[in-house]
């Protein structure tokens, strides 16, 4: 190789970079000690930008395209570095390339609970999380603020500086917003472009950094509060408790009928519920009598009857109640019963005040006719 050769081998005759990654930022072309043709070829492809910088000043910029570099087009640098009438030799500069794409899967989250006072809850916790793209489009903000003389700038550098004043934004704007815990997924869309044009404010031009696109993905309360939450919204569903323990004790009665081998066990556990519903059925229309206006004076006391389940004294029933508990087979003639009046247990169908319940009693047969 000739001496000639040897020195055109150290010019640099294109300049370009083929971007095989997709969180690069910013990289610089490795010129090390060669020189830069006059003439060479410089090479921007789409989503890119080229700067060139001459002894630590930002000079020319280019966007996408295919340059012949020569004076003409280098009006900065030939300014920088004096070229009065021409300049026909080879040049030294630093050129950075600034990737000028959206780039994309970037994620940010509070990463502590941010405290609120909240219409329906009072003091809560919220987290948040979402995803968001980042572009360059101010390549010199870019160069000057962050990159320095950093050879490759990658997303990494940045991203949690984007997190934190992305968390600390949406602090600011979901405080201000007064909205309740309960509609805030309602305003998802909303608070969404309020953060994304807040946080631009704060990076275009400082940072030469657009945000085209923020999404906030969910808000979400403590577990221990969701729970809360949860069993609020399940009694909003059921609606009347009263009438919701009447339809459980119904279906367990029915339940216990079907299963005979159940014994005595599942009987008196029938009878017990069959009682209990009837108490709740009279405390129910007695309520709704007396809410039609001035409560009637009381009714005088009546006969109360406690009955044997199981070894089990249960009660005390009233006749009414002890009626519908014979009518559902749960009160038999051979079931003993106490009461005050009766002084000590009788089987019910023993006792004269109970024998209505069981029916209209059976005359016994005719005497014979005479002869």
């Amino acid at each position: 190789m000739g001496l000639f050769d040897k020195l055109r081998a150290e010019l640099i005759d294109i300049i370009e970079w083929v971007d095989d990654s997709r969180h690069t930022i910013a990289w610089r072309f490795p010129r090390y000690q060669n020189e830069i043709k006059n003439g060479a070829q410089l090479i921007v492809r789409p989503g890119q930008m080229a700067v060139f910088v001459h002894r630590g000043e930002l000079a020319d910029t280019f966007g996408p395209g295919h340059y012949e570099l020569k004076t003409d087009n280098l009006p900065i640098l030939s300014t920088l570095a004096g070229w009065k009438h021409g300049f026909n030799s080879a040049y030294k500069a630093e050129v950075y390339f600034v990737n000028t794409r959206q780039i994309t899967d970037l994620k940010w989250g509070t990463p502590n609970p941010i405290m609120l006072r909240d219409a329906d809850f009072g003091p809560i916790r919220l987290r948040a999380f979402g995803t968001y793209t980042m572009q360059a489009v101010d390549p010199k903000a870019l160069l000057k603020e962050l990159i320095g003389t950093d050879s490759s700038f990658e997303i990494d550098e940045i991203n949690e500086l984007m997190r934190s004043m992305i968390a600390s934004t949406f602090a600011d704007i979901i405080g201000e917003s007064k909205i309740s815990a309960l509609d805030l997924a309602a305003n998802y869309r909303e608070l969404s472009e309020d953060l994304r044009q807040s946080v631009v404010e704060k990076v275009d031009d400082e940072y030469g950094l657009n945000l085209p696109q923020l999404f906030i993905v969910n808000v979400s309360l403590p577990e221990e509060v969701e729970k809360a939450m949860d069993t609020r919204t399940s009694m909003g569903v059921i609606g009347d408790m009263g009438r919701f323990q009447q339809f459980q004790m119904g279906k367990a009665m029915t339940a216990a009928a079907e299963n005979p081998a159940g014994g005595g066990a599942s009987e008196g556990m029938g009878l017990g519920m069959g009682f209990a519903m009837a108490n709740q059925m009279v405390h129910g229309m007695g309520q709704a009598a007396g809410a039609g206006g001035a409560a009637p004076p009381p009714p005088p006391m009546a006969a109360t009857w406690y009955v044997a389940v199981n070894g089990k004294s249960e009660g005390p029933f009233d006749l009414n109640q002890m009626s519908q508990g014979a009518q559902a087979g749960q009160v038999k003639k051979e079931t003993l019963v106490w009461s005050q009046a009766i002084g000590d247990w009788q089987p019910a169908g023993q006792v004269g005040a109970l024998g209505m319940i069981f029916g209209p009693p059976t005359p016994p047969p005719l005497p014979p006719s005479g002869s």
